[in-house]
């Protein structure tokens, strides 16, 4: 039976990390701005949290979402572009990581990052998600429960 709206999901959980990060952007493009001594470290450390929450999110959803949904759905054209996306955020993120001063590039590889995943957050809430919904049989609560678990592993803490 699909989840009804009001109860949380594996949607509703890969949503919320959505909306976290995106914090963390704006956060980071505020930072970019600033004329603050210690700006230059917080942009790092920041860009380190930003990198670190959107790899363990891209792992669950490899690991866990994208498969289940894959082996429900007839059409799989969505999640073929999703993890496309993910690819391309993945080489921006090693070369986040690589970097050890933020410097124009280093705020220019955040700033397209950002943009690289509000467009594929776009496109998970407008397509993946309702047809995640849809489908029957798909148990999405109990499917949020074990994205949350390996969310905690990978973080190393509670979430």
């Amino acid at each position: 039976m699909p989840s009804s709206r009001n109860e949380a999901d594996a949607c509703t959980l890969l949503d919320t990390d959505h909306k976290a990060v995106k914090k963390l952007f704006k956060a980071y493009d505020d930072l970019a701005h600033s004329t603050a001594r210690d700006a230059r470290q917080k942009k790092l450390q920041l860009a380190r949290e930003i990198c670190h929450e959107l790899t363990v999110h891209a792992t669950i959803e490899e690991e866990i979402f994208y498969p289940a949904l894959r082996e429900a759905l007839k059409e799989t054209e969505a999640l073929a572009e999703a993890e496309v996306e993910h690819a391309g955020a993945k080489d921006l993120i090693a070369q986040i990581e690589a970097m050890d001063e933020p410097d124009e590039m280093f705020d220019a590889k955040v700033k397209v990052l950002g943009e690289y995943i509000d467009h594929h957050v776009k496109e998970e809430r407008n397509q993946i998600f309702p047809k995640a919904r849809a489908v029957r049989g798909l148990d999405l609560v109990a499917m949020r429960e074990e994205l949350l678990a390996r969310k905690e592993e990978l973080m190393g803490v509670e979430v």
